[in-house]
């Protein structure tokens, strides 16, 4: 039977507000897809609930972990091929240590010198690299995590590098995610053997938010991410003769679209709002957009 689900439905010209979206992930992601996440209750509403629910490019993982929460696929796979990120997900879904980095986080004393301590350190183990992972992507402008990167200098109120860290709530976040562990599993590595392996599976779904493309996003995606290069056209190539349903979101330009068009994907521009407060459009990509209200 479809997912029966109360949420709210809205127009693809209306921005949804995040506030109203529950924040299951501990990172602040450059791009983040919370804003999505009312679309996604959308889509997978339409659908038997899905054995297999897998994010190729996870990142902060926000959309995984609320199909994870919402119970809205019976498993959830999360794939990542950045060392710092993939730390973190290592850190709380493989290796169970949750606990170690809910109190590590809730333990550190956040000064500017304790900051550049911890940033600097070489040779850490997995957990150590996550605790840093996180203290970056919450200290840093933008929580960009990509080389050069600068700590925050007055951020919200003038708190500076404090405007992002709130250690009870990243704890808190922490120690959910461990109470669904059973439901997750995450893949360190690259993103296309896992999407070729499950094309086949008709009670599989892909969710999939590459980095940017082209011209202005793709200089963007090298200011924000490590990993920012993917190729595009083999990622439609493999999409257009799965069997499993997919969600594709992207920067809204005229490659993507071409891309689509050439591959009998519709596509629609969604609404949104980024950090800055300024409004632009993303496009969602799929073989069949009636469910988007």
């Amino acid at each position: 039977m479809p997912v029966q689900l109360n949420f709210f439905d809205d127009s693809p010209d209306r921005i949804i507000n995040v506030a109203s979206v529950k924040h299951r992930s501990p990172f602040r992601y450059p791009g983040g897809k919370t804003w999505l996440v009312p679309r996604i209750f959308q889509w997978l509403g339409k659908k038997n609930r899905p054995a297999e629910f897998i994010e190729p490019f996870a990142g902060g993982a926000i959309v995984g972990l609320t199909v994870a929460f919402e119970k809205l696929a019976d498993h959830v796979t999360l794939v990542e091929i950045d060392d710092q990120v993939a730390a973190v997900w290592e850190t709380i879904i493989t290796n169970g240590e949750s606990e170690w980095l809910a109190q590590r986080i809730e333990k550190f004393n956040l000064t500017t010198e304790n900051v550049y301590k911890v940033l600097q350190a070489g040779n850490l183990s997995v957990r150590e690299k996550a605790f840093q992972t996180i203290l970056q992507n919450r200290t840093a402008h933008g929580g960009i995590l990509a080389a050069g990167a600068g700590l925050l200098k007055y951020g919200e109120n003038g708190k500076g590098i404090a405007s992002r860290w709130y250690p009870q709530t990243l704890a808190r976040r922490i120690r959910d995610i461990q109470t669904i562990r059973d439901r997750l599993s995450f893949i360190h590595g690259d993103s296309f053997p896992v999407i070729e392996t499950n094309l086949a599976k008709s009670n599989a779904v892909f969710f999939i938010d590459p980095p940017y493309t082209a011209g202005n996003g793709k200089r963007a995606g090298s200011r924000l991410y490590t990993h920012f290069e993917i190729d595009h056209e083999r990622l439609f190539s493999l999409l257009e003769n799965s069997a499993a349903d997919f969600l594709l979101t992207y920067d809204n330009d005229e490659y993507v679209k071409e891309l689509s068009k050439k591959h009998r994907f519709n596509f629609i521009p969604i609404a949104m709002q980024n950090t800055h407060l300024e409004k632009m459009s993303e496009l969602l990509i799929n073989r069949d957009l009636g469910w988007v209200k």
